[in-house]
């Protein structure tokens, strides 16, 4: 008797190990984009007040420049 053979069917125990697998469990998008969409909004809110915020220097920095 070789290696290959067996008393088991293969296609049962295909199927037997099929059946005894558990389900893929599939990952939920909402969170993830939730979360996508939560930073590209604070993102965006950082770069309107850079944007529109006063500059820090009030004065011009060519007249404070060594000749």
């Amino acid at each position: 008797m070789t290696a290959h053979d067996s008393l088991l069917d293969a296609e049962a125990l295909a199927r037997v190990r099929r059946l005894l697998a558990r389900p893929a469990r599939h990952e939920r998008m909402w969170p993830v984009l939730a979360a996508a969409a939560a930073l590209a909004v604070s993102a965006l809110a950082f770069a309107t007040a850079m944007i529109l915020a006063p500059p820090l220097v009030t004065h011009s920095v060519a007249q404070s420049a060594p000749r």
